[in-house]
C-alpha cells in the first residue's frame, strides 16, 4: 500500500513538473511573439549614404539588416570609385527592416573615347575644340606654338601620353582616351618658331627688307658710315647677329645692319 502511495506521490511531482514547464515555455513564446508583433512593421531612420564607401556603407546599415543593390555607376573625374552618388530610399526616409536600399556609385575605371568619336581637330580653333572636349569629360592643354602662315590658334598637331595621333598627314582612330585625360595640342603662330640668319652683305636696304620679311624677321637699326644719300638704296657691309651658316633666331627677332652709300668694292667681285 504504501508503494502504491510512493509511485502516486511521484506522479503528482512529475505531472507539476511538466506543467510547470509548459507553462514556462508558453510563457516565452508568448513574449517572443508579443516582441515581434510590437516590432513588426516598426520603421527606422536611414542613414545618410551619400558620399561613403560602398563597403563601409554596408557595415553601417547592416544593424537594420538592409541590403545595398548597385543599380548604376558613374565615371566622375577626380572622384574615387565605389562612392556612393545617389540612394533610393532617401537619406533619413523612415524605411522597414530588410528593406533593400538602391545606390548609384562612382566607377573605378574611367569611360574611355576613341579618337574616331571625337570632333575633327586638326585645322580648327583651338579655343573652341577645347571646350567641346571640355564637356566630353577630356582636359586639354598647350604642348608648343608652331610657326604657320595661316590663321593664328589653330591645331597643327595632336598628342595623347606623348604620342603623336593627329596632325595634316595622320589620325589614329582607334586610339582610346580616358575621360579626365589629357591631350596636349601644337597651335599655329605667326610669331612663333624660329628663321635662320640670312646673309644680308653686299645687299642693298631695299633687298634686305623683303629677305626679312620672308622669313618673318624685322630691320632693327641702322649704323650708317658716311653720308647716305637713299636709305633704302644703301649698301649693307655688316650685319648683328652676323651670318653663320645653319644659325637661327626666333621669328619677329631684329637684324642690325651697317650700311655704305656705294657698293664696297669685295661686294663687285
Amino acid at each position: 500500500m504504501k508503494e502504491v502511495k510512493n509511485i502516486f506521490k511521484k506522479s503528482i511531482l512529475y505531472q507539476i513538473l511538466y506543467l510547470g514547464l509548459f507553462i514556462s515555455l508558453l510563457i516565452f513564446l508568448i513574449f517572443y511573439w508579443l516582441k515581434f508583433y510590437t516590432n513588426h512593421g516598426q520603421k527606422v531612420k536611414l542613414d545618410n549614404l551619400i558620399g561613403k564607401d560602398l563597403n563601409k556603407a554596408q557595415s553601417l546599415i547592416s544593424k537594420n539588416n538592409f541590403q545595398l543593390v548597385v543599380i548604376d555607376s558613374v565615371f566622375i573625374l577626380g572622384k574615387n570609385g565605389g562612392i556612393i552618388l545617389e540612394q533610393n530610399p532617401k537619406p533619413n526616409a523612415e524605411v522597414k527592416n530588410n528593406r533593400k536600399v538602391y545606390v548609384v556609385i562612382s566607377k573605378f575605371d574611367p569611360d574611355k573615347i576613341r579618337v574616331s568619336e571625337l570632333p575633327i581637330l586638326y585645322g580648327n580653333d583651338y579655343t573652341q575644340k577645347a571646350i567641346e572636349l571640355k564637356h566630353r569629360g577630356i582636359l586639354t592643354s598647350i604642348k608648343a606654338k608652331k610657326y604657320d602662315p595661316g590663321d593664328e590658334n589653330h591645331i597643327i598637331e595632336v598628342y595623347y601620353n606623348n604620342e603623336l595621333i593627329i596632325d595634316k598627314n595622320i589620325i589614329k582612330n582607334n586610339i582610346q582616351i580616358n575621360k579626365g585625360g589629357n591631350l596636349e595640342f601644337v597651335i599655329s603662330d605667326k610669331s612663333a618658331g624660329d628663321s635662320e640668319i640670312p646673309n644680308l652683305t653686299c645687299k642693298t636696304v631695299s633687298e634686305a627688307d623683303f629677305i626679312l620679311q620672308q622669313l618673318n624677321l624685322q630691320i632693327g637699326d641702322l649704323n650708317s658710315k658716311g653720308t647716305i644719300k637713299d636709305t633704302m638704296e644703301s649698301y649693307i657691309i655688316d650685319q648683328d647677329p652676323k651670318f653663320i651658316e645653319g644659325a637661327k633666331i626666333p621669328m619677329n627677332s631684329k637684324v642690325n645692319l651697317t650700311i655704305v652709300n656705294f657698293r664696297p668694292s669685295r661686294c663687285l667681285k
